[in-house]
């Protein structure tokens, strides 16, 4: 079987968010799909198969980190999304059947992809004791993203605080289910951005995400109700960094961006 790495939410290789894709014929057990995740070693490993026709949904799809399976992933998707187009595989939308329900990723004419996710219902709370701390820098307010994406989302100052974090990621691990998302607003909003972000999911195995399409369906409405706008970009600002277009529709958030295969290869095992 073929095994691609999907370099995701960039157009160009060595950037954005890389991610494991297998086809397969039908889901082999568990230890397997995690075993070739921890090969790989990306943030996610996606694995898919082709669904009976007339469903609701076109493939099944499934995500692994290198330590768990997750609920939600949307640079993996985009990813898959990518190597069935690219392939000739699948034409036009494309329906996934996932944990998170039937995800749609739609081809557009200038060669990106928007996925339709569910947005993550945000509750104001109180910061955590410890996560300044952890994080290095005074959040101005914190929101809880629901059980589907399990982030803390903590507004800084600045862009130049965002970027500046250098975190304690151990003591960041106590203070939600899969990790903190930390943003602020853009300084610049000319340079093709609105807000700024970093993630951190230390609880998942990853200390930093490169860039992070579920997060985003939670970033949409915070930075949406705060700028006044459904249709944003997001730069996550990583060392990888990328982009995400985001629109804000409702309980759904549109996800859109680019990506390039970068590897393509055998899976023997």
């Amino acid at each position: 079987m073929r095994i691609r790495i999907v370099d995701a939410f960039t157009d160009r290789p060595f950037a954005g968010n890389p991610a494991g894709v297998v086809l397969l014929d039908s889901f082999p057990d568990d230890a397997w799909l995690q075993n070739v995740a921890l090969e790989v070693n990306h943030a996610e490993t996606a694995f898919a198969h082709r669904l009976p026709e007339a469903g609701e949904a076109d493939w099944a799809l499934r995500w692994f980190t290198p330590a768990t399976e997750v609920a939600m992933c949307g640079h993996a998707t985009l990813a898959t999304a990518h190597v069935l187009h690219s392939t000739g595989t699948h034409r036009g939308p494309v329906r996934f059947a996932t944990l998170s329900g039937v995800l749609v990723a739609t081809p557009q004419e200038d060669g990106s992809i928007t996925l339709d996710f569910p947005t993550a219902p945000l509750t104001p709370v109180d910061v955590p004791d410890g996560v300044a701390e952890a994080l290095g820098a005074e959040p101005l307010a914190a929101c809880d993203t629901g059980p589907q994406v399990g982030d803390l989302v903590v507004e800084l100052a600045d862009e130049k605080t965002v970027l500046g974090l250098t975190p304690d990621h151990k003591g960041l691990s106590r203070h939600s289910r899969r990790g903190i998302i930390a943003t602020a607003r853009a300084e610049d909003a000319s340079r093709g951005y609105d807000f700024v972000s970093r993630c951190f999911f230390p609880n998942v195995g990853i200390d930093e995400d490169p860039v992070t399409g579920s997060a985003h369906t939670a970033l949409a409405p915070y930075w949406s109700e705060r700028l006044g706008r459904p249709d944003l970009t997001g730069l996550q600002a990583s060392r990888r960094s990328g982009l995400v277009r985001t629109g804000l529709r409702g309980d759904r958030t549109l996800l859109t961006g680019r990506a390039v295969t970068v590897i393509e290869g055998e899976l023997l095992a």
